[in-house]
């Protein structure tokens, strides 16, 4: 969700939260959320029929009581002295079972009789039920004869006390209250333990899809639900689409090696022309004097160049369509030397130093001598004349290593990571590069068993080659070390 649709929402943040949730912990969320609602909206209800009924009953209780006791009440007096003498039932006993507390007052409010400890309840109120110092109270008139025959008007008080009322319903919220939160928190577990198990097809689909994204293998299959629902509409969907990208990929591959032979028969087919043209122009510059000499000349160093660049996308070509040239023990010493000399022309300006050990590789010659040629010419182009370029041949722990490093600017930042694909060319490329030099270096390497990297040097740039060390050794002459 969008941080504007947060926003917008009716409790800021609680949407935005939620979404960063896993699904199964939403869909527990969401459950325990309802199950909340529902279950709080019925204790409500149950918690007002169960307090009212709570109240009824004990307030009926209380009247059913003094009733009763009316009902039974007797007092004894004495003949001779008009003293009460005994009252039946006996009132403590009678209040024990409810925890009540009785009074007997006569017409004047004169305490005639009561439980133990009870307190003053007041005058007895003309009301049938009342609230007396945290006490209900329900009061009763009795006419009652003595045992001398002389009738006697009282009022009965039996009061219990509210708080034994308040401590019951608080019990029965407190219980509701437990009852919600316990059904709460099961209904979350619940929802926690569903979810995970309904998510077990999508996790499924995931692993799959992460198995198939760090193999790039659009072959593989993905994992198909047993239910017939969403998750199983969704695979076959992923599915499907892994049939079509794989179907797309093999058309793809099938046009790009299409595409790889020709320009490989191209290029192949092309050197022969040019080679007859460049022969044409050779001699057409050697005998024509004036413009048109000059006219010749300049078409000899296009056609140069043009061959050069055939040469370029015809081994470029062979090693995108794995085409290899046969292999055999070459010394890279000897083919760096040679390549060294090649470069004596426009080496001039530049202070170029060779340092060529014996280093056997099983190769093609005419590859190796292509990917020292541009190594060094790569060094030559992008420094300012009178730099120092170095040019080695070494073998270390089973491998040979060539070595080409400068001292001028080295590579910007901003290439080094594109350094060695096609058509990329320096800021500071002063000559007519196409851009594959250091493309065709790499190819080599890699055609070869090795790989090509750019080191950190300070100042300037260090092109090491790694290759495997020829299995079987021969015999070389040690290359003289030139300058």
């Amino acid at each position: 969700m969008s941080r504007a649709c947060c926003t917008r929402s009716a409790a800021p943040g609680t949407s935005c939260v939620l979404d960063r949730l896993p699904i199964r912990w939403r869909l527990a969320l969401t459950s325990a959320g309802l199950t909340l609602i529902i279950l709080s909206g019925f204790a409500v209800v149950v918690g007002q029929l169960t307090v009212s009924r709570i109240r009824s009953d004990y307030n009926n209780e209380l009247a059913a009581a003094v009733d009763r006791l009316r009902d039974e009440l007797r007092l004894e007096v004495d003949s001779r002295t008009a003293q009460l003498v005994k009252v039946r039932p006996d009132l403590n006993l009678f209040s024990a079972s409810n925890n009540a507390t009785i009074r007997v007052l006569d017409s004047d409010g004169t305490l005639i009789a009561s439980t133990d400890h009870a307190p003053n309840l007041g005058f007895p109120l003309p009301d049938r039920g009342a609230r007396v110092s945290g006490f209900r109270v329900e009061t009763r008139d009795v006419q009652l004869r003595a045992g001398n025959g002389v009738g006697l008007h009282v009022s009965i008080q039996y009061a219990r006390k509210v708080s034994d009322l308040e401590n019951t319903v608080a019990r029965v919220r407190v219980f509701l209250a437990f009852g919600v939160f316990g059904g709460t928190l099961l209904a979350l577990l619940g929802g926690v333990v569903l979810g995970r198990r309904a998510m077990l097809p999508v996790a499924a689909l995931t692993a799959a899809a992460r198995d198939i994204e760090r193999t790039r293998d659009p072959g593989r299959s993905i994992p198909q639900p047993h239910a017939d629902d969403e998750v199983a509409e969704l695979a076959r969907t992923l599915q499907a689409m892994l049939d079509g990208l794989e179907a797309s990929r093999d058309e793809t591959e099938a046009m790009l090696t299409r595409q790889r032979e020709f320009v490989a028969d191209a290029s192949h087919e092309l050197r022969t022309p040019l080679t007859s043209i460049l022969a044409n122009l050779e001699l057409l510059a050697e005998v024509l004097d004036g413009e048109r000499g000059e006219t010749a000349r300049s078409a000899l160093r296009s056609s140069r160049r043009m061959r050069r660049l055939v040469g370029d996308l015809l081994l470029l070509a062979r090693a995108d369509a794995n085409r290899q040239q046969p292999h055999e023990p070459t010394d890279l010493g000897k083919v760096l030397v040679e390549a060294a000399a090649e470069l004596g022309p426009v080496a001039e300006h530049h202070d170029l130093s060779i340092d060529a050990t014996p280093a056997m590789v099983d190769g093609a010659r005419d590859e190796l001598h292509r990917m020292a040629l541009n190594l060094m010419e790569n060094a030559l182009r992008h420094t300012p004349p009178g730099s120092r370029v170095h040019a080695r041949t070494d073998t270390r722990d089973g491998e040979v290593l060539l070595v080409v490093e400068d001292d001028g600017p080295g590579v910007a930042p901003e290439l080094r990571e594109r350094a060695f694909e096609r058509f990329v060319r320096g800021a500071g490329d002063r000559g007519s590069s196409s851009g594959l030099g250091l493309a065709i270096v790499r190819a080599v390497a890699e055609s070869h068993g090795g790989r090509v990297t750019l080191e950190d040097a300070k100042p300037g740039a260090r092109f090491v080659v790694h290759m495997p060390l020829a299995t079987a050794q021969a015999a070389v002459e040690p290359a003289a070390a030139i300058r």
